[in-house]
């Protein structure tokens, strides 16, 4: 019999995930917190809300009840924004009798604390074995089944392994590591990265501009992660330097569209509006301000982006104060 896999959180990546496990042979539970989406996504056989154009296959099974999606499923998958991740965990926490394996699609740092999210679990479910899968990859284009690459990372590593062997199809690479510190970063910084060279572009500065920002903001990301405990090769593999490439150069990322709303003369609200999904990098712009200015590390970028997301900052004013920061050795902040 196949193996259960249950995908908690109906929204465009959550359903592109179970297409793919689903795709792999998997039973999928998928499970929304909405009852009349999953409805909807019962009926149609289709997530028009997030996904359109993409059919769930009799395997995928939606669902409106958290117990029903969790009951005796080995695997789960947690894909929801991670402003509403510790409050899944507590209502995980009396559902899950057997331990399963838990991990999660979910980017960014829980906003009232600055925890990582692998630090939240470790709070609220200490006895599960845990991780996380990060990397270049847009919804639909794993829904569309084109080759991808992501990284995996778990606190033990015949869980990880086994996690990662249900992921991995012919076109999708599954790479694996205990990097847990380096995965998150990467897929949480990566996206406020995105919101500054949104914002350059926006305002129609070049590619010029743009690779610039990428290279230094990538430096910055290493200068952080290093500090957190994070290894240099994560940051410059799939879940980093992999996914800064893709979230920064391509119109499919939500967090660079929402920067090049704000470049155009949008304010924070309008550029939300016009997106229309969570933006995961404006709530990590805060947690990596507080968590540089905790560790007196210089971030530059970062820093003007905080500036212009929650003091109002013109976003042409923050691009001229980078310009004129003081030059010197590249090796310097």
């Amino acid at each position: 019999m196949a193996a259960t896999v249950a995908v908690l959180g109906a929204g465009s990546w959550g359903t592109a995930l179970a297409i793919h496990l689903a795709r792999n042979g998997l039973q999928v539970r998928l499970w929304g917190h909405r009852p009349e989406h999953v409805e909807r996504l019962r009926a149609l056989r289709e997530n028009t809300d997030y996904l359109p154009g993409y059919r769930l296959a009799d395997n995928i099974e939606p669902l409106a009840d958290l117990a029903d999606a969790v009951r005796g499923a080995p695997h789960l998958l947690v894909a929801i924004p991670s402003r509403g991740f510790r409050d899944l965990l507590q209502q995980l926490k009396p559902l899950i009798d057997s331990f399963p394996g838990l991990f999660w699609a979910s980017k960014g740092f829980e906003i009232e604390t600055g925890k990582l999210l692998h630090e939240v679990v470790t709070e609220v479910l200490p006895d599960l074995n845990h991780g996380v899968i990060s990397g270049p990859t847009f919804a639909v284009e794993v829904a569309r089944n084109l080759p991808a690459a992501i990284a995996c990372a778990g606190n033990h590593p015949r869980a990880t392994e086994a996690f990662a062997e249900l992921l991995r199809g012919e076109h999708f690479r599954v790479y694996t590591t205990d990097d847990l510190v380096g995965v998150e970063l990467g897929g949480a910084l990566k996206n406020v990265l995105a919101i500054a060279v949104g914002i350059a572009d926006g305002l129609g500065y070049g590619a010029n501009t743009r690779a610039a920002l990428i290279t230094r903001g990538l430096a910055e990301i290493m200068r952080l992660g290093i500090s957190l405990g994070a290894r240099q090769e994560t940051l410059m593999g799939l879940a980093g330097l992999g996914d800064i490439i893709l979230t920064c150069t391509d119109d499919q990322s939500r967090n660079r569209r929402f920067g090049l709303a704000l470049g155009k003369g949008k304010n924070v609200s309008q550029a939300e509006i016009e997106v229309g999904q969570t933006v995961e990098g404006l709530r990590a712009a805060k947690a990596v301000h507080d968590k540089a200015a905790a560790l007196g590390l210089e971030l530059p970028i970062t820093e003007q982006a905080y500036r212009v997301l929650y003091e109002g900052k013109q976003p042409v004013d923050a691009v001229r104060d980078l310009e004129n920061r003081p030059q010197g050795p590249e090796s310097n902040p």
